[in-house]
């Protein structure tokens, strides 16, 4: 009887952890960023590196690496050691392409808060007769004391 009870409590509990906003809005950006991750590799890999690569010579970046030990023929065994520096690089684009994006987000809400910020508050409009009328009882029927 105690476990279906404690496994109730842990439910409710869950449920409402889940519930909570935050974890909701956290969910949707981790779902978001990873979309974004792949748009963006897809960006680096496909549309800004060939460019580099041909103003470099035709070099591919994701081949570039620096051999400490190559592959043994003879071998089935996969023996090749490299410092893969291409893919070094190609990474380090794409975060800042990301932290790129990111900064103009951040940039956009902020801007977006300043203005909100600055906007004055509209200060309360004068009553409808009728409230003020019914304001004036209130206050009458105060000072009489009933």
């Amino acid at each position: 009887m105690t476990s279906a009870l404690t496994r109730i409590t842990i439910l409710s509990e869950f449920r409402e952890f889940i519930a909570r906003g935050n974890v909701i809005d956290l969910a949707v950006g981790v779902i978001i960023g990873a979309a974004f991750n792949d748009i963006v590799k897809s960006l680096v890999d496909n549309v800004v590196m060939p460019p580099i690569g041909l103003l470099l010579s035709g070099v591919d970046f994701a081949h570039l690496q620096w051999v400490l030990r190559p592959d043994n023929p003879l071998t089935k065994a996969n023996e090749l050691v490299a410092i893969q520096y291409g893919l070094f690089i190609n990474t380090l684009i794409r975060f800042l392409i990301v932290a790129w994006v990111v900064f103009l987000l951040v940039k956009g809400v902020n801007a977006i808060r300043r203005r909100d910020a600055a906007t004055p508050e509209k200060e309360p409009s004068a009553p409808a007769p009728q409230e003020a009328l019914l304001m004036e009882i209130r206050d009458l029927l105060k000072t009489r004391g009933g």
